[in-house]
This record gives C-alpha cells, sequence and structure tokens, in this order.
C-alpha cells in the first residue's frame, strides 16, 4: 500500500526525524551546490495537482478500480434481458434412411350393396323396408410422412408480460450499480489520498536535504577556522579531530537523506506509473477543513457512507425479489414454423401464437429459507452501515485530536528553532572572541540543526494530519485545488 510506502520512505535516523513540508527557518548562508542537488534541479518538476491528475489517469490499482465499475455496470443490462423479448431462431437437416407414404381417401362416392331391410311384417309400426349403400374411395392423396431429406427451421419470440420478480431484480440492479460506483469512488480516493501523502513526504525528505546540505556547510567552514587555528598553535588537535569528526558525520547524514529522497521518488513514480525522471516542489499546505460539524460533513460527503446506505437499500430489495416469487408471471409467445414435411396441412411455413401463466404453487419451502435468509441480510447491512457510521465520526474527532497536537508541535519546534538559532549565534560570537571552547560551539550547532530538523518533522506532521482529517470528512479534494 502507499501508506506503508510513505513510512518507509520517511525513516530516517534516530537523530533525523521524518521530515516536512514547510519549516519555518530563518535565512542561512547559501549552502554550496552538491552534485545531487544540482542533478535534481535539471529535472521537471511535477506539482502536486498534476501528480494527482496522473494518478487518476495511470495509476494501476484506480484502473483496476475502473475496471471493476465497468463490469458492475453491465448487471443492468442483465436485469433488464429477463424482461425484453428473447427472440431464437433454429433449423436443422437429417437424413433418413427410408422414405415413408401414406395414402388417405380425398374423395368418395355411395353405391347400393343390393341388400335389404327385413320384411315389412318384422319392422316396426310406420316404418318401411330400405336398401343398404356403402361409401366407397373415389380417389386417394398421397403424402410422405418421412421424406430421405428433411429440413425443418424455427423462429421463435416471447416477452414476459407480467413478471414482477424480474421488475424488482431490474430495481436491485440500479441500486448494486450505485453501491459500486460509490465503492470505487471511495478506494479512488484511498490512492490518490496516499499519493499525496507520499508527495508530501517527498517534499519533507528535500526539505531535510537543504537542512543537511546547510549543516554541511557549516562543519566544512569550521573544519576549516579549526584547521586555521591548530595550524597558528591556538588550539589543540582535538579541536580539529572534532571538527573533522563533525564534517564526516554531516555528509553521511546528507547522503543518507539524499538517498531517502530518491528512495522516496520511486515509490511516486511507481503510484503514477512513469519514469522517476521529475522532481518535486514544496506544495502548499493543505487547507483544514471548517464547519460546525465535521462528523455530519463527513456522513454526508464520504462515498463509503453512501455505499453503505446503498447496500442497506439493495438487501431490502432483494428481500423484496424473493417476496415476488409467491406471484405468477404471465407471458406472450409466438412461433413460426418451416418444414419440408406437411401432411395433414399441406403447408411448408405454419405459426403459433399465445399466452401462458406459471405460478409457482409450492416449491418445498425454497422461498420461506430465501426470505429468512434475506431477512437476515437486511439486519446485517443495517448493523453495517451503523459500524459504518461510528467509524466516520470516530475517525473525525480522532483525526481532530491529531491535528491538534501535531499543531502544539509544530509551535513548540518553531520556539524551540528561535532560542537554537539565537543561541547558535551568540556562541559563534564568543567562539569567535576566544570566550567559548570548540566543544561549546559544535554543541550549538548541533542544537540548531536538530531544532530545525524537527521543524520540518513536526510541519510535515501537521500536513499528513491535515490530509488525514480531510479525507476522515470526505473533504480530500480541497488538496488539488
Amino acid at each position: 500500500m502507499i501508506a506503508a510506502r510513505i513510512l518507509a520512505a520517511l525513516v530516517l535516523t534516530q537523530s533525523s526525524p521524518a521530515a516536512a513540508a514547510k519549516p519555518v527557518l530563518a535565512p542561512l548562508p547559501a549552502p554550496s551546490a552538491a552534485p545531487a542537488t544540482t542533478a535534481a534541479k535539471a529535472l521537471p518538476v511535477l506539482p502536486l495537482r498534476e501528480a494527482l491528475e496522473l494518478a487518476r489517469r495511470q495509476n494501476l490499482d484506480i484502473q483496476q478500480v475502473n475496471a471493476k465499475l465497468d463490469e458492475a455496470r453491465q448487471s443492468t443490462w442483465k436485469a433488464w434481458s429477463y424482461y425484453l423479448p428473447q427472440v431464437t431462431v433454429g433449423g436443422n437437416y437429417t437424413r433418413n434412411q427410408l422414405q415413408a407414404d401414406i395414402s388417405l381417401p380425398a374423395t368418395y362416392y355411395v353405391t347400393d350393396t343390393g341388400q335389404s331391410g327385413p320384411p315389412p311384417a318384422q319392422l316396426p309400426a310406420g316404418q318401411t323396408a330400405t336398401t343398404y349403400q356403402a361409401t366407397v374411395p373415389s380417389s386417394f392423396y398421397t403424402d410422405a410422412v418421412q421424406v430421405l431429406n428433411q429440413w425443418q427451421a424455427q423462429a421463435s419470440a416471447s416477452q414476459a408480460l407480467i413478471a414482477p420478480q424480474v421488475w424488482i431484480g431490474i430495481a436491485n440492479a440500479y441500486t448494486g450499480v450505485r453501491v459500486a460506483d460509490y465503492n470505487s469512488q471511495q478506494a479512488r480516493r484511498d490512492v490518490l489520498f496516499g499519493v499525496a501523502q507520499l508527495y508530501y513526504g517527498i517534499a519533507g525528505l528535500k526539505e531535510l536535504v537543504i537542512v543537511q546540505e546547510r549543516q554541511v556547510d557549516l562543519t566544512r567552514e569550521r573544519e576549516r577556522d579549526a584547521r586555521v587555528r591548530f595550524n597558528a598553535g591556538t588550539s589543540p588537535k582535538v579541536g580539529l579531530l572534532r571538527a573533522e569528526i563533525d564534517r564526516a558525520q554531516a555528509e553521511e547524514d546528507l547522503k543518507r537523506a539524499q538517498i531517502d529522497f530518491e528512495k522516496a521518488k520511486l515509490s511516486l513514480a511507481q503510484a503514477l506509473t512513469r519514469a522517476n525522471d521529475f522532481d518535486v516542489e514544496i506544495p502548499p499546505s493543505p487547507k483544514i477543513p471548517q464547519g460546525p460539524n465535521l462528523e455530519q460533513q463527513a456522513l454526508e460527503l464520504r462515498p463509503d457512507v453512501k455505499a453503505a446506505v446503498e447496500s442497506v437499500k439493495l438487501a431490502e430489495g432483494q428481500r423484496t425479489q424473493v417476496i415476488m416469487q409467491y406471484l405468477p408471471n404471465i407471458g406472450a409467445f409466438f412461433n413460426y414454423r418451416y418444414t419440408n414435411v406437411s401432411i395433414f396441412t399441406g403447408q411448408a411455413f405454419t405459426w403459433q401464437a399465445g399466452a401462458g401463466l406459471t405460478w409457482n404453487i409450492f416449491d418445498g419451502g425454497l422461498r420461506e429459507a430465501s426470505l429468512r435468509e434475506a431477512s437476515a441480510k437486511v439486519a446485517e447491512a443495517r448493523a453495517a452501515q451503523e459500524q459504518t457510521d461510528l467509524r466516520t465520526t470516530t475517525n473525525v474527532k480522532q483525526f481532530q485530536l491529531e491535528l491538534d497536537a501535531a499543531l502544539a508541535n509544530r509551535a513548540k519546534a518553531l520556539e524551540r528553532a528561535e532560542l537554537a538559532r539565537e543561541n547558535a549565534r551568540l556562541v559563534d560570537v564568543a567562539y569567535k572572541a576566544g570566550a567559548a571552547t570548540y566543544l561549546e560551539s559544535t554543541d550549538s550547532v548541533q542544537t540548531l540543526r536538530q531544532a530545525e530538523v524537527n521543524v520540518v518533522a513536526e510541519s510535515l506532521n501537521v500536513d499528513l494530519a491535515t490530509l488525514r482529517l480531510l479525507n476522515a470528512v470526505g473533504a480530500f479534494q480541497e488538496v488539488n485545488n
């Protein structure tokens, strides 16, 4: 995760805490140009705004989130497919071993059989004797029941007319897309939040490099002064050795800060999916969110909170969809057929149209179990929503306290830096006048250097605490204004 990378990038020596973005330092003599700094200045500067825009377009995590959102949006089309007309076309060819024909009478004639009925004496009163007649086929209709080469084709269309379960399913699909959309927004914001944290951390490391360069210049100057005093015989060799040690330590700290700066830039380049061929600027501090009720503002703005609300609606809709299974479904159909075997009808093309009703009266208790399961999911979604709301408001309060502490620590760091600066000035005057030892001078310089590093660190803590509060409130987009 990007948040973990920034912590790793900001791990410095115990005497050099994490750097910050905008320390308020008094002007010091311009440092000599270090090779690494000169190379960095030649690189194009990537502002924070452009870094965030580049992350929106090229970050691989965001691209995966966008692809998953596109996948989720297809659920609405799938839901509509159950209600929109269904049209199918099919055909087949069959080669039969034998051909079978059938002959049926087409016309008849009547003939006298030559037989008469019973004698009149045996007939009931009032009935006369009759002769018997028969119908005889005069022509025949012959057709094939099975042909050698049989062709068939069919086109079918069906349309759901009354489908309550499908209607609710369509509504649930749109709700699910809103849930996925809010979750995607939150995922993108988390990535951009991590990029912003990383950028501020790199800017802090850049400030730390500047502080270390100043320290190197001061130690080199004091080493030259100590060497002059030693050569003149006015200072013991221990003073020169201590100056050389301080200079070597300062150069080591500078190199470490430069390497940490480049490592952090590699992490940012990876997050932006681009080459590490850029430099960063010192961005302005993000605006502290204002408002009478930041907790309520977070509940109204954060996408994850909105996703939790929509998740409850989705669970309720899925329960309603189960209830709709108790209602019947009505649909219409139309079939159009072709066959080269047209027995009885004499027509190669025939059609059928009609309507049908399906009503599942009893399914063995499946719907009852599904309804209980859906009700449990509604309860789960509501509990998750309450948990999200509680976590959101708690985070806002926690980050407000963190920001208050960071602001107080930065104020004290600035105060200590000002006192250390004045102390270093007085000791330097006394040292040049011979009223202070070299160890006292070195101690004052180290104290000033540590105070300046603390200002850098506490300034970064303020910026990061502000970013966390902005993200908790749901107003992180203000960073890019």
